[in-house]
């Protein structure tokens, strides 16, 4: 929005100008966002202990988060009101990307918070039920899917790039729905798993939004691309300028949700971040960078994916709960410790994502 008017305004002034650079814009979206949320997140932290919205906590789980009950949850609408502000105003409004990914993240959001809804206003402990939450879910993935490959100007946009090889391009044809679509829908839903803790989810979420910018900036332009041997993607660009808000504002919601956390992000939030990063990856083709970046959220899915087969197959449980944050609180690890260790762990992992911009 704001780019139009900047462009308006350096036919009358050349000084203008310097807003049409892409970096510039990515740092204005980061500061937007990172404001917008801690104006904005007093007042819906106050509104939330006033309807009473707060999180109900397992019996089950470490007698440590028993206190945490009636803590204010659904917090991640802020998160996504501020991205969806600094998007709005500091990017290409004519990129499809934009919006693609805007819609995709306020569409998973829109899941996640019917689901808390109902779990904590409705007092329906079931929340959404898992048949609609992932019907809904598949339905969002699939039509970003399908618009991502319609609207593919050159094969490699829809072609698997293995990273550390330079000739490694697989054509995926069809199959880049499918890869698409479980790329969307997995990210979302392990980011999700990973939400059990203060602060544990958004960090390392604004950690990999870090490396996936630095990969839709090189992507975006020719010059970089081509020396960096990555795919060249007309318009990804402009995923650095999301990517950008979603740092500000998580990093604006860490301010209220570090430990101990005045308010939890909730299904609203997790879905739609966990959604957000996808799409962004599948856009600058670097889903295999994502799952390394990401590989804290990934030991989380496979943690509850074991503990699950093993009880079911074998009656015992490899963890001694899971997703696998848990196991480490019941062997005596204190919340923060078991916190700080995982972003420790994704700012290691999303290093060596970066690393593979060269070691090609």
């Amino acid at each position: 929005m704001l780019l139009f008017l900047a462009e308006l305004l350096a036919q009358l002034q050349s000084a203008f100008s310097v807003f049409s650079y892409l970096t510039l814009r990515m740092i204005l979206a980061t500061l937007t966002a990172l404001l917008l949320c801690l104006i904005i997140g007093p007042y819906m932290i106050q509104r939330l202990v006033e309807r009473q919205i707060g999180q109900a906590i397992r019996n089950d789980g470490p007698q440590s988060h028993l206190s945490k009950a009636g803590t204010p949850t659904m917090g991640g609408a802020m998160i996504l009101v501020s991205i969806a502000i600094a998007t709005l105003l500091w990017g290409d409004l004519r990129s499809h990307y934009v919006w693609l990914v805007l819609l995709v993240t306020l569409g998973f959001g829109a899941v996640g918070w019917v689901d808390d809804y109902r779990k904590v206003v409705e007092k329906n402990p079931r929340g959404l039920p898992a048949r609609w939450k992932y019907l809904w879910q598949s339905v969002i993935g699939l039509v970003a899917a399908f618009i991502l490959y319609m609207t593919a100007a050159a094969p490699v946009e829809t072609s698997l790039i293995v990273p550390l090889f330079k000739d490694i391009v697989i054509p995926l044809g069809g199959f880049y729905v499918v890869l698409t679509y479980f790329v969307i829908v997995g990210s979302s839903n392990a980011v999700n798993l990973t939400d059990g803790l203060d602060g544990l989810a958004i960090m390392p979420t604004v950690l990999v939004a870090m490396g996936l910018a630095v990969f839709a900036y090189a992507s975006g332009n020719a010059n970089f691309a081509a020396y960096l041997n990555i795919p060249f993607v007309l318009g990804a660009g402009e995923m650095a300028v999301f990517c950008g808000a979603i740092i500000g504002a998580g990093l604006g919601f860490l301010w209220f949700n570090t430990y101990p956390a005045q308010v939890f992000m909730g299904d609203v939030g997790a879905l739609a971040l966990g959604a957000a990063l996808g799409v962004v990856a599948v856009v600058v083709r670097q889903e295999i960078v994502l799952f390394i970046m990401g590989g804290v959220f990934v030991m989380e899915t496979v943690s509850v994916i074991v503990q699950v087969a093993s009880f079911k197959l074998t009656g015992r449980r490899v963890f001694r709960m899971a997703p696998l944050h848990h196991h480490f609180e019941l062997k005596g690890w204190p919340e923060p410790r078991v916190i700080v260790r995982f972003w420790i762990i994704t700012v290691v992992l999303v290093l060596l994502g970066l690393a593979t911009l060269k070691i090609r």
